[in-house]
């Protein structure tokens, strides 16, 4: 366990940090999202200002920790924009009708960033499928946490370049799964393996 907890903190270390300006975030089109589908317009109206509550918050979370300076915590910036996210589902669902609904969650799944780690609904899916026993959970998620941190600390780095953004992530990537494998038995990283290898890097568009 020593020596995987010294790989993790290798991984994080071996992230280069630098100061990025300029780097801000437009976020999801919902205007295009109504070219999409049609909305009455009192729904029209509803929408708009959901939408532009929630952009307005997650303006005011990437201001708060662009004031971080060199120290931005852009994990935890990831993990308040998904809870934003969840919020704004739960008021949409009250304006939105069941099918314009699937096509308002589909539509921001695809055109929010998300974070780069394997999510919840993969982990519990490795978890059950792979059978892991407890300890083994816990090295996938500290490996998987490290993984993040790693690719969201080396941003600065490759801001605007997918390729080499890319090229960041497949290093970290590697070493998340260098990290799992010594700690499960070989059938469970077989499954593993299986499970994950859709996983690629998703470049900006």
């Amino acid at each position: 366990m020593k020596n995987i907890k010294t790989l993790f903190l290798a991984l994080v270390l071996g992230a280069a940090t630098m100061s990025c300006s300029g780097d801000k975030k437009k976020g999801v089109d919902y205007n295009q999202f109504k070219t999409e589908v049609k909305l009455t317009p009192e729904q029209e109206k509803s929408f708009d200002e959901i939408t532009a509550k929630y952009q307005q918050l997650q303006e005011q979370n990437f201001q708060a920790a662009k004031a971080q300076g060199g120290n931005m915590d852009r994990v935890a910036l990831g993990i308040k924009g998904e809870e934003l996210r969840t919020q704004q589902a739960v008021e949409m669902a009250t304006v939105l009708d069941v099918p314009q609904m699937e096509k308002f969650n589909k539509f921001v799944d695809e055109n929010a960033r998300k974070r780069p780690r394997y999510d919840n609904a993969l982990l519990e899916r490795i978890k059950s499928e792979a059978q892991l026993s407890e300890d083994e959970f816990k090295v996938v998620n500290a490996a998987n946490d490290a993984f993040e941190k790693a690719f969201s600390d080396a941003h600065d780095v490759y801001h605007g370049n997918n390729d080499l953004a890319k090229e960041y992530w497949g290093k970290f990537d590697a070493q998340r799964k260098a990290a799992i494998q010594k700690a499960l038995t070989p059938e469970h990283y077989t499954t593993f393996e299986k499970i994950v290898k859709e996983i690629q890097f998703k470049g900006r568009k």
